[in-house]
């Protein structure tokens, strides 16, 4: 089992969409480095800094990311997070290969 906690993009100037690419794109790194994928992601919390404003953005990005068919558990609330511009962070849990 691969645990990745605390994932967030890199351009902290960046909007909902930007950060949700980049975020992503860094677990999948993290994911290939551990010798697993986005295939076998079972399980994630995101957390949004505003979920009202940021939701649609984060989801679309987050639906085009996902292989057809294999979206995991998830669940999605809005957090305090540890620095001001941060707008999305996420904790995966997933398969190792």
């Amino acid at each position: 089992t691969v645990y990745l906690a605390g994932q967030v993009g890199n351009d902290m100037a960046a909007g909902i969409a930007q950060q949700t690419r980049e975020t992503l794109a860094n677990i999948e790194q993290l994911l290939a480095a551990a010798g697993s994928d986005k295939s076998r992601i079972l399980s994630v919390t995101i957390y949004l800094k505003d979920i009202e404003a940021d939701f649609e953005g984060m989801n679309q990005v987050w639906d085009q990311w996902l292989p057809e068919g294999l979206a995991p558990a998830r669940a999605t609330v809005e957090a305090r997070l540890c620095e001001p511009e941060i707008l999305v962070e996420l904790s995966v849990i997933a398969a190792l290969a």
